[in-house]
């Protein structure tokens, strides 16, 4: 059991800790984790391009996979993640455990249903999700891994996502960075010394995943944690269930929209053969991993806007989306001109080919410039979705997932063929701020006052 004198260190370190310090100290681990994720992600593509175009363009076919089952993952991690902090946050720990409980088994039933159904249906799968017969093959080989990992992807967002939301985000960085070293060294010891092609590359993400499944589990079997996954706290009651589905909607809709626009992007792609596949792809991860140092910040910003909300603190609530807001953009926009002038090495360290370069150069530039904006409407999807305000949070994790970008998608490829493929996900990107800034301008000036 968690100490009395521990729980009362962590409510005053999230209510009284200066809001600078906090969102800072709370990002920082969660960025390193994200940055070693989408490193051992590019590993991936990076190690996979050496097999050829159809083999790169596979790993982006199968990143709408690897998303279906993070949409099941991130579900239930931010439906228990929110509800716990505010819970903790009004020093309700009994629930807290509820909610822990009920989330990671659910996520493991659902791990296993992905895999379950995957395995049987893989073919179509895969060509739903954008293969074409030349990708196929491969598609196919990277995907089985993926699917034998399903468990543990998604019961490891589960756990690392309750760790952020109870404060304790260093426990998370050391199951996700171990995992990521893991990818990298495993990706080049199948794919480069047993030459195993993309199944190494496979093999490698499963292992490595499970082994930080494992990792991620550790503070919570030493009770370093005030959340805990006994069965005899699964919960019988549709309330809890509904809470967390209702808090965990938006992250289902972002990361399953974030598939079907996938699967969109590389169908539409795929009229202009592997390269713009595999082109899209890359540009994709490259984007990803610009963005995750604000989006490690968001991160950060989320268990204090839940924890502080829960305990009434709604100044707290104000000043560390404001913070958050500035940290992010700031960040965005010197990335942003770095990745602009650089678009055409980053493109090539991945696929030295004259015609994958060409389009992806020109796809990365607008991509960097939305880049600026991205912190607005993640931040907006995330603070509503921290406060348990779910249809606000599911409309803009949908605008920006797929439905604004779903049709910009179609529309610009009709207009402009290729060349509006590439321009798609940045107006995408411009409209979803747009919309998402009033949200959050009117949440702020809608807050309680503080008794």
């Amino acid at each position: 059991m968690v100490e009395t004198k521990q729980i009362q260190a962590q409510y005053k370190k999230m209510t009284e800790t200066p809001i600078p310090k906090l969102i800072t100290t709370l990002s920082i681990p969660t960025i390193v984790s994200m940055l070693v994720t989408n490193i051992y992600n590019m590993a991936d593509t990076y190690f996979v391009g050496t097999l050829g175009t159809s083999a790169s363009a596979a790993t982006g076919v199968v990143f709408g996979l690897m998303a279906i089952l993070q949409a099941f993952g991130f579900m239930f991690g931010h439906g228990a993640g929110s509800n716990i902090a505010r819970k903790l946050g009004n020093h309700d720990i009994s629930a807290a455990k509820v909610y822990a409980s009920t989330s990671f088994w659910a996520s493991i039933l659902s791990g296993l249903g992905v895999m379950i159904l995957g395995m049987i249906f893989m073919e179509p799968l895969v060509r739903l999700l954008g293969s074409t017969d030349t990708i196929l093959p491969y598609a196919k080989d990277y995907a089985f891994y993926i699917l034998i990992a399903g468990a543990a992807m998604t019961s490891g967002c589960v756990m690392n996502n309750i760790l952020r939301y109870e404060g304790k985000a260093f426990y998370a960085m050391i199951g996700l960075t171990s995992g990521g070293f893991l990818n990298i060294f495993g990706d080049y010891l199948f794919v480069t010394k047993f030459h195993m092609g993309i199944s190494g590359a496979g093999l490698s993400t499963a292992i490595s995943q499970y082994i930080s499944m494992v990792i991620l589990l550790l503070p919570y079997l030493q009770h370093k944690t005030q959340s805990s996954f006994h069965i005899k706290d699964i919960s019988k009651q549709p309330q809890i269930y509904q809470d967390i589905i209702s808090c965990g909607l938006p992250s289902l809709l972002r990361q399953g929209l974030n598939s079907l626009s996938t699967m969109v992007l590389n169908g539409t792609a795929g009229f202009y053969g592997d390269a713009a596949v595999a082109d899209l792809s890359i540009v994709t991860r490259i984007v990803n991993f610009l963005f995750c140092i604000a989006l490690g910040i968001g991160q950060g910003f989320q268990p204090v806007s839940s924890f502080n909300y829960g305990a009434h603190k709604y100044k707290r609530v104000k000043d560390g989306l404001l913070f958050s807001l500035k940290l992010g953009t700031a960040l965005m926009i010197c990335l942003s001109v770095f990745s602009f002038i650089n678009a055409k090495p980053f493109i090539a360290i991945f696929r030295n080919d004259p015609k994958v370069i060409a389009i992806g150069q020109r796809a990365l530039r607008w991509s960097s410039i939305s880049l600026i904006l991205m912190p607005i409407t993640m931040y907006g999807n995330m603070l509503f979705q921290s406060v348990g305000k779910a249809s606000i949070a599911s409309f803009l994790a949908a605008l920006r997932s797929g439905l604004a970008l779903i049709p910009t998608i179609l529309i610009m490829h009709a207009i402009f063929g290729l060349s509006g493929l590439e321009k798609a996900q940045s107006i995408s990107e411009v409209i979803s701020a747009f919309i998402s800034l009033p949200f959050m301008i009117q949440f702020v000036k809608n807050l309680p006052k503080e008794k």
